[in-house]
């Protein structure tokens, strides 16, 4: 019986997700490196005049962006954990789609809604993600149970902690990344039968 080499391999098995999972720790060790001049450069949105072109930048950067160690963890852990499944399913141009889309929504609604309100972090592409991923698993005219009842709690807690419960957390964010990601998993879903 002849013996076969097993070696293991690398797998860069997930482009986008792990491209932006760097690109938000090299966002993370920038701001620590400048003592947070790059957040307020690139990686966060606020109000500032429309002549200046990095205004536009922050649209999109501020998901990169983190407030500290546990803010970036929280965001990341869960988009790794998610994230590559969906990539695996809808492709990856389809998910830098999504989060561009969360990005430039979120980042559009807080300059013109909370003009004094700095927002940062990839929780709106988090969020984006947990609303897209029961439409995994939907067939042709149905809805899953598993959609409607991750709306309902995320997007209940967010409506209920935006309320009651005063923590700093951005959650008209979530809820428009939520509804972002759901929005994108119809229209995916919709052209993937299309083509069948």
């Amino acid at each position: 019986m002849k013996k076969t080499d097993f070696k293991l391999r690398l797998s860069f098995n997930s482009p986008v997700i792990l491209g932006f999972t760097i690109l938000c720790f090299g966002a993370l060790l920038l701001n620590w490196l400048t003592k947070g001049y790059t957040n307020n450069l690139l990686f966060s949105t606020y109000r500032s005049s429309l002549m200046n072109p990095l205004t536009y930048v922050r649209f999109f950067g501020h998901v990169a962006g983190h407030a500290g160690w546990d803010h970036f963890m929280g965001n990341i852990m869960l988009l790794l954990v998610i994230g590559p499944l969906l990539e695996e399913k809808y492709g990856s141009a389809n998910i830098l789609f999504v989060i561009l889309s969360a990005a430039l929504v979120t980042g559009v609604i807080n300059y013109i809604f909370f003009p004094h309100i700095q927002l940062l972090g990839a929780s709106g592409v988090v969020f984006a993600f947990i609303l897209l991923s029961p439409f995994t698993g939907v067939k042709e005219g149905t809805i899953p149970l598993t959609l409607i009842l991750v709306a309902v709690i995320y997007i209940g807690q967010q409506v209920y902690e935006g309320i009651f419960v005063q923590n700093n957390v951005a959650n008209l964010t979530h809820i428009l990344g939520g509804l972002v990601g759901a929005g994108l998993g119809i229209v995916m879903h919709k052209n993937k039968m299309n083509r069948y």
